[in-house]
C-alpha cells in the first residue's frame, strides 16, 4: 500500500473573463479530501473513468498542478464545498493522500453556479447539452438576458440562443449529443422539423446511414418540401383529402419552410394580388434581437 502523501502544487495563471468578478479575499489551505464535498450545482454530469484514472496517475507522480477551489460548506462548519475542480477531486480520491491544496473563496449560492460553469467552459469540459443546460440555469437563477449572459461568458449572443434551442430536442437526440453519436450541427438541422415524430424519424436514418451534417440538412429540406406539397404539417393530412395545394400555395409553403429553416422560428406568408405579409414569430426580446441581427445588415 502506498504511503499517504501531502501533495504540493504549482500555481498556473488562468485567463479569466474581465466581466467575471473574482473575490479579492482568497486563502490557500491544505485540507483532507474527506473534508471536501461536491457541488450539487456542478454543471458537468459525466466523468470518463479512463480519463480519471490517467489523471490520478499523473497527480500521483507529478503532484497537483492547480489547487481546487472551495468555499465553506453552508451547513457543516468542518466541511468545504467544491466551487471548481471536481474532476481533480475525483481523481484524488483514487490515490492515497492526506491533504490537498485548496483555494478558499467567499462565494454565494448564486455565484457558485456561475463560477462552476465558467471554469468548465474555459476548460471545455462540458458536453453541448450540459453547456446548454448551464446557460438555462444561469438565466433562471440570475435573471440575465441572453445578451447579458453572452457578455459575462465571452460568447456571442447567437451562440447562447443556438445552444438553448438544443434543450428542445427529444430525449433520444439529447442522449445522442451527450454520447457523441451526433453533433450540434446535426441537432440544429433536425430542430427545423415541426414535431418530435419527424425528428426521431430523421434520427433513425441519420444513425443508420452515418450522414454528415450537410447530408442531414439536405434530407431535412427534402422532408420539409414533402410536407409543404402534401399539407402534412405536424404529421396530419389536410382535412380535404382530395384537395392538394395549388402551385401558388406550394410555392409559398416552400418559401415559409426555407425561411423557417434559416431563421430558426415559425414564419407565415400571406399573399394575394401581388401583395402580402410575412409574419415572423418570436417568444422573447432576446429572440427578437437575434432575428433583428440576422435580418438587418450592419453598417
Amino acid at each position: 500500500m502506498a504511503a499517504k502523501t501531502k501533495l504540493s502544487w504549482i500555481e498556473l495563471n488562468m485567463n479569466k473573463p474581465s466581466s467575471l468578478q473574482v473575490p479579492s479575499l482568497e486563502t490557500l489551505l491544505q485540507v483532507s479530501p474527506e473534508q471536501i464535498v461536491p457541488n450539487p450545482q456542478q454543471p458537468r454530469k459525466h466523468f470518463d473513468q479512463k480519463s480519471l484514472n490517467e489523471l490520478a496517475q499523473s497527480i500521483s507522480s507529478q503532484g497537483i498542478i492547480q489547487p481546487l477551489v472551495v468555499r465553506r460548506h453552508p451547513e457543516f462548519p468542518n466541511k468545504f464545498e467544491l466551487v471548481a475542480g471536481e474532476r481533480r477531486w475525483r481523481a484524488l480520491k483514487q490515490i492515497d493522500v492526506t491533504q490537498v491544496p485548496v483555494v478558499l473563496r467567499n462565494v454565494s449560492d448564486n455565484e457558485i453556479l456561475e463560477v462552476s460553469i465558467l471554469e468548465n467552459i474555459q476548460r471545455e469540459n462540458l458536453t453541448v447539452i450540459e453547456e446548454a443546460q448551464s446557460y438555462f440555469d444561469l438565466l433562471q437563477v440570475h435573471g440575465y438576458t441572453q445578451e447579458e449572459l453572452a457578455k459575462k461568458l465571452g460568447r456571442d449572443r447567437s451562440t447562447i440562443a443556438n445552444m438553448l434551442r438544443l434543450l428542445q430536442l427529444p430525449s433520444a437526440l439529447k442522449n445522442d449529443l451527450e454520447t457523441g453519436r451526433i453533433t450540434a450541427g446535426h441537432a440544429r438541422s433536425i430542430l427545423s422539423l415541426p414535431n418530435e415524430g419527424l425528428q426521431l424519424e430523421i434520427r433513425k436514418s441519420l444513425l443508420r446511414n452515418s450522414w454528415s451534417v450537410r447530408e442531414t440538412e439536405r434530407q431535412v429540406r427534402i422532408k420539409l418540401d414533402y410536407l409543404s406539397k402534401f399539407s402534412l404539417r405536424d404529421g396530419t393530412k389536410n382535412s380535404d383529402s382530395n384537395a392538394y395545394s395549388s402551385d401558388e400555395e406550394i410555392q409559398l409553403q416552400h418559401l415559409e419552410d426555407q425561411l423557417r429553416l434559416r431563421l430558426g422560428t415559425n414564419v407565415g406568408i400571406k399573399f394575394k394580388n401581388g401583395k402580402g405579409q410575412i409574419k415572423i414569430d418570436y417568444n422573447s426580446l432576446d429572440e427578437f434581437e437575434r432575428l433583428y441581427e440576422m435580418l438587418v445588415p450592419k453598417f
